[in-house]
């Protein structure tokens, strides 16, 4: 929250509540001679449950509104405010709010103070009374339940403004801080009640018989809620394992690691780098919640900042605030964090990249958080390892092993999804396919043998490369069949092409090595290509039509009529109607 917004939240307070408390104060008129010992008590036992909170999110959960409960039964409105509000402030100092965050004491403060007086309005708008007199009779149980009630609904609600007003955020009614507010009023209410019942018949020693247990409920909520949230991230967790498991690429895991993370830990920059050599870490991914920080590259060396030292000192790094770490800060570093986790990525006991993440809040990471970021470390690192095989396999069956180029498995697949996707897109455009097929290929290997063929092969890939440059998808579909796929091309613009490739092939000579004929001298071979060109939609309207079609093109009219031709399959159709 901006500085000015927050300065405006702590005028706001300092000029309600003390005026607040002061007129409550002078008008309910507590009573002077009730025993300060017996207030003390419910007041050291509110603050010591308050050290037991629930961390939702950003709103603690804790359960001293059992004990300001019964105080208030007993003792009326005044009383329940001052217990409320002192282990609201114990709750506060457990919880370590920062500087940046400074705004929430003023804010829970107010919220506390409104939902005490309003629904103490409610039970006394219902006859509510107060000591004994709070259950003389059945019907009392009118107001004393309604009163429990109003205090989780204003305490819901207040949350809900505040969150949308202070914070502009979407409001969300049903969340997991509600569903852990109603469950654990339905325990510590009804033991707060109980405290007020033994507190009646027997004084301060109820703070022993009810207190001490209290404490423990508290206690045991906060170990079962760990627990719980816990066991959830380290489900969250091995569904991501699960997920990098798939088969993708290295790009495809690091994309989906980053997003997967950024998800699960409240951080707010990501730092993913790889480990190029003995003294480099080079800047692989990079994620910041706000959109404003980008990188291109970076690459350090080693021993140099929080990344760096991790990599040097192989282990793993929590820190809770910049004082900590600010003498490793560098170029990269976020000028707003404060909270950092820095763990190595670890393969075959060796380390293979850093993830380091960053939090602009204090304290923003727990322990057991830090254990999952270094499980996922370990899932990315053997994720990596598998994507790059996988990426080798791939490319093993996508290529063709003696020219390197696409094969037809590869080109096929290719092509039905270009059609898929032109289908979807809303301006059609071309689409426009050539088919080459070198002249007298078989008199090439009968003359000088099938190695000097597959060395011609291998330099007319070349050469198709060199004239294509970045236009257009190249295979080799076949023996001495080439296919050239061009999104976007009209007619006109892919006959030019195919007239430039077929001069490229027939204006010089292929050089063979591995001819076999007699003698050794390197021979010069003259090679020629009948090329077949066909357009979508002119030409047809299935992908695997547009093939058929250039392949008609290029037998009947370029092979047929006298080879070293372009022939384009529209105008050959014109020509023969």
């Amino acid at each position: 929250m901006e500085r000015d917004k927050r300065i405006k939240i702590w005028v706001l307070w300092a000029c309600l509540w003390p005026s607040s408390i002061y007129l409550l104060y002078r008008s309910l008129d507590p009573p002077l001679q009730v025993n300060i010992w017996e207030i003390g008590a419910f007041v050291i036992l509110a603050s010591i449950v308050a050290l037991f909170p629930l961390r939702i999110g950003d709103n603690p959960v804790f359960f001293t509104h059992g004990i300001a409960f019964a105080a208030f039964l007993q003792y009326g409105l005044f009383v329940e405010i001052i217990i409320s509000q002192v282990s609201l402030l114990f709750l506060l100092l457990k919880v370590r709010v920062d500087r940046t965050s400074s705004h929430r004491i003023p804010i829970n403060f107010l919220m506390f103070l409104a939902i005490s007086v309003l629904s103490a309005q409610v039970y006394y708008a219902l006859g509510g009374e107060h000591a004994g007199e709070a259950v003389s009779s059945i019907t009392d149980a009118i107001p004393i339940i309604t009163y429990a009630l109003s205090q989780i609904v204003l305490n819901q609600l207040s949350l809900k403004i505040i969150t949308k007003i202070i914070y502009k955020q979407k409001i969300v009614w049903w969340d997991s801080g509600f569903v852990w507010d109603i469950a654990t009023a339905g325990i510590v209410l009804p033991v707060g009640f109980v405290l007020y019942i033994v507190f009646l018949e027997f004084g301060i020693s109820a703070m022993f018989f009810v207190g001490i247990p209290f404490i423990f409920i508290s206690g045991m909520l906060m170990l079962f809620h760990n627990s719980n949230e816990i066991n959830s991230y380290l489900k969250r967790t091995s569904k991501i394992g699960h997920e990098l498991t798939g088969k993708l690429g290295v790009k495809d895991v690091l994309d989906l690691f980053v997003d997967r993370l950024s998800e699960l830990l409240p951080l707010d920059y990501i730092y993913v780098y790889d480990v190029l050599s003995e003294n480099q870490l080079k800047l692989i991914r990079f994620f910041d919640r706000s959109g404003v920080m980008n990188f291109s590259e970076v690459q350090m060396n080693r021993g140099e900042g929080v990344s760096r030292a991790t990599w040097k000192k192989s282990g793993s790094f929590h820190y809770k605030k910049r004082a900590e770490w600010k003498h490793m800060t560098n170029s990269s570093t976020p000028e707003n964090a404060e909270s950092v986790l820095s763990v190595p990525v670890e393969r075959n006991n060796e380390i293979v990249g850093i993830i380091t993440i960053y939090s602009k809040k204090k304290r923003a990471f727990v322990q057991f958080q830090f254990m999952i970021l270094r499980i996922l470390s370990n899932y990315l690192g053997v994720a990596i390892d598998n994507a790059r095989h996988y990426e080798q396999r791939k490319e093993e069956s996508e290529r063709c092993p003696l020219t390197g180029l696409y094969n037809y498995r590869y080109f096929e697949n290719y092509l039905q999804d270009l059609f898929l996707q032109w289908e979807t897109d809303d301006i059609k455009k071309p689409i426009a396919l050539i088919l080459l097929d070198i002249d007298h290929f078989k008199q090439v290997n009968d003359t000088y043998g099938h190695e000097s063929g597959n060395e011609i092969l291998c330099l007319l890939s070349e050469r198709l490369r060199m004239v294509l440059s970045n236009r257009g998808v190249l295979a080799r579909y076949g023996g001495e069949e080439f296919v050239i796929l061009l999104p976007g091309y009209a007619a006109g613009q892919s006959i030019n092409l195919a007239e430039e490739i077929k001069h490229a092939i027939s204006s010089e000579p292929f050089y063979s090595h591995d001819h076999i004929l007699r003698w050794e001298k390197v021979q010069e071979i003259n090679v020629t290509a009948s090329i077949g060109v066909a357009v979508y939609p002119d030409d047809c309207e299935e992908p695997l039509e547009l093939i058929r079609h250039a392949d008609r093109a290029m037998y009947v009219g370029a092979k047929q009529q006298g080879r070293n031709k372009v022939a384009n399959y529209s105008q050959m159709n014109t020509n023969v109607q």
